[in-house]
């Protein structure tokens, strides 16, 4: 008996014809936040390519240091916050070499990093005719390997090996040369066109270039206003920005082991911060991690013209560093684009329907689904699925399905009309009270 699945009623032959489907239910998600990036001058790393680093991931052999080294601060700064950093090394330097005749040694990486490697050549005590060829960096094992001659050497993930013939015993040689060099404007430039193929919440320019500044400003406005990507970005004393996508960090902070922050390295944590904040979630009297101090402080006044000019900004209370309000730069508000959207947190909710919404769409329904009614439904169906999830989270309110979503068909016989009314959800910042005391009886 023939059968298989069938889109008409037509078969010729007698038989049993079944088609097998789901049942319409929505596919999107609420996406992850938690990814920021941003360029840095290193001492040793991949040049002017993307580098990932996972929150807890061990950095040594990416970028040459552990996390807790003074030489990757401002990455440490930015995953105490950020899942994932997407780090750019916008420095080419110099690599560090060795000859220890006839091995040649070279570091894997340009950088100052590369001048505390040493490779030691000693002879097996096992294998009389065979060598131990060590990599050291600062002194610790990082490679160890048994060969006869130059040409078995295999490249680690220090130093790369060439040469030929056989091994000669040393004590030890360290390799020098290494620098990191110096970074140009194009460089960050470079970054931008790289870090623009990858999906990421938020950016930090630790920079007090005006030059750059204005360039990232003009980068995050394409991006956001464009191309329909919707990002931030965090600069230093940047208030003339203006505008939802720039948050403007004023002052920096003091660590508890008395490192002092500077403005353009708290941009770090701030990016990571917002980057792994919650679409329900505010950073208002959020705690710096681990900061006993603000650097500078600032009065009462200076904090409220700082907070009325659009400007991030640390306070200090009770040896902990906190942040006085989540806001962005804009300051000039329009009938469009009111005091709310100065708020970094309605920026967050606003952001992720913008960026899921894509997702859902060009992953399930763009070029898959009928633009008839049936599958203007499942669109709309999709819609308050989601929306209805933050409002479930309390990331917005008062949504209601019936009244606050059309889907219809477009223009075109191609395109569909959506228009959503949602009502964000801002944090408790200012509380009023009002102490009624009563007279004492007489």
């Amino acid at each position: 008996m023939p059968g298989g699945t069938w889109l008409t009623q037509n078969k010729v032959r007698p038989g049993v014809y079944v088609n097998f489907e789901s049942e319409p239910t929505p596919l999107g998600t609420l996406g992850d936040r938690g990814i920021a990036t941003m360029p840095l001058v290193l001492s040793w790393g991949v040049e002017k390519e993307i580098i990932t680093i996972e929150s807890g991931e061990d950095t040594v052999k990416k970028l040459g240091y552990a996390i807790t080294e003074s030489q990757l601060l401002l990455v440490r700064e930015c995953l105490k916050r950020a899942k994932t950093l997407l780090l750019y090394r916008v420095n080419i330097g110099k690599k560090a070499t060795a000859t220890i005749e006839p091995l040649t040694v070279n570091a894997k990486h340009t950088g100052a990093r590369g001048n505390d490697i040493k490779i030691v050549v000693q002879a097996d005590i096992d294998v009389e005719s065979k060598f131990d060829v060590i990599t050291l960096v600062k002194n610790r094992i990082v490679d160890k390997q048994i060969v006869a001659t130059v040409e078995n050497l295999v490249s680690n993930d220090w130093v790369d090996f060439s040469g030929k013939g056989t091994l000669v015993v040393n004590a030890g040689v360290s390799l020098t040369g290494g620098e990191d060099g110096t970074s140009t404007n194009q460089d960050y430039t470079d970054y931008l066109a790289a870090i623009e193929k990858y999906e990421f919440n938020t950016m930090a320019l630790p920079s007090t270039d005006t030059t750059l500044k204005g360039v990232f400003v003009s980068f995050i406005k394409r991006l956001r206003d464009d191309e329909g990507k919707k990002v931030q970005c965090v600069l230093e004393n940047y208030p003339i920005a203006d505008y939802e996508g720039i948050i403007s960090v004023k002052n920096g902070v003091i660590l508890a082991d008395n490192t002092e922050l500077t403005p353009e390295q708290a941009t770090a944590w701030v990016a990571g911060a917002t980057a792994g904040a919650n679409v329900n979630q505010s950073l208002t009297y959020t705690k710096y991690d681990d900061a006993i101090d603000v650097n500078p402080r600032y009065t009462n006044t200076e904090i409220i013209k700082a907070l009325k000019a659009g400007e991030f900004i640390f306070t200090h209370s009770n040896g902990t560093a906190l942040v006085e309000q989540d806001i962005n730069s804009l300051t000039s508000f329009t009938p469009k684009k009111g005091r709310e959207f100065a708020k970094n947190r309605v920026i967050r909710v606003l952001d992720s329907i913008n960026n899921d919404f894509l997702k859902i769409f060009s992953d399930f329904y763009i070029g898959k689904v009928d633009n008839n009614a049936e599958g203007r439904n499942l669109l709309k169906g999709e819609c308050i699925s989601y929306l209805e999830i933050l409002q479930g989270i309390s990331a917005i309110t008062n949504f209601d399905s019936q009244t606050d979503i059309i889907v219809i068909q477009g223009t075109a016989i191609d395109s569909v009309y959506i228009k959503v009314n949602v009502q964000p959800v801002d944090a408790v910042e200012k509380i009023y009270i009002d102490v009624v005391v009563r007279a004492t009886d007489k």
